[in-house]
């Protein structure tokens, strides 16, 4: 029973780890123990996460800028990576994006982007890097990957992003079904739900302008059943349970991480 919960030593890939909850999550990779690689559009955003990371935890966090969405870029992003490893432990598939519009008005790239973004990218970079996440794997040890989904994906949105949410139950779905072809080979697949967290992406839904550290973060957690939003230690608690020897018979399953607003 010792050591249930450790990812000490293991090799790490964050997706969208550059800010919000990638970065929560590679925090917590890094903080105990992890070798963590990031990955996100913007270079420079996702070198300057990297020092950030490494000045507040210590250890090894590599940048590899990528925009995930494309197929082709997929494919250079995984020759990269296994150019500078021989196996991956972890894969969290967090890259995501949303688009919101009024439904008279959505446009075809807003569909298009976030579906590419949060369910084409994670499927196609899950294949491309399966050869690494194999020579990690053993039947003691599997390797793991975690799909980063949303309780959008399990109820119905607030806010006119209409893409967003098909494509977290997508998501959802698509853990499920690479979950069951993979589990022979000592691969286990499981995803989370998050709900209100303080990221970039939700200060723009609720009239902070994407000003994360300036947004009323206590009155949105109000309106939460478990009177605040998310904090890193959540997200990043149950990202490490789903990547250490604790989960290793929860497969395919797709846990919320939202103080029970599913629930309620």
């Amino acid at each position: 029973m010792k050591d249930l919960f450790s990812v000490t030593g293991k090799t790490v890939l964050v997706t969208g780890g550059s800010r919000g909850i990638g970065e929560m999550i590679a925090a917590g990779f890094l903080a105990n123990g992890a070798k963590v690689y990031i990955s996100s559009r913007k270079a420079d955003a996702c070198a300057a996460a990297s020092e950030r990371l490494m000045a507040a935890y210590g250890g090894q966090c590599i940048p590899i800028p990528a925009d995930l969405s494309k197929l082709d870029a997929i494919k250079t992003f995984a020759e990269d990576l296994r150019g500078r490893e021989e196996k991956l432990d972890v894969l969290i598939n967090n890259a995501g994006v949303a688009w919101g519009a009024p439904l008279a008005d959505f446009p075809e790239a807003g569909w298009d982007k976030v579906m590419d973004t949060n369910v084409k990218g994670p499927f196609f970079l899950t294949q491309q890097l399966l050869p690494l996440l194999e020579a990690a794997a053993t039947f003691e040890e599997p390797a793991r990957i975690v799909n980063v989904g949303s309780i959008d994906g399990i109820k119905t949105p607030i806010f006119d992003n209409f893409s967003y949410g098909p494509s977290k139950a997508a998501i959802h779905h698509l853990t499920r079904v690479l979950a069951a072809h993979l589990i022979k080979r000592d691969i286990i697949v499981n995803g989370i739900a998050p709900g209100p967290f303080p990221t970039w992406m939700l200060s723009t839904g609720v009239g902070g302008g994407g000003d994360v550290d300036n947004t009323d973060w206590d009155a949105v957690g109000k309106g939460n059943p478990r009177g605040r939003v998310g904090q890193a230690e959540d997200i990043a608690g149950l990202a490490i349970f789903l990547s250490s020897k604790a989960s290793g018979f929860t497969v395919g399953d797709v846990i919320t991480c939202d103080g029970g607003s599913v629930v309620s």
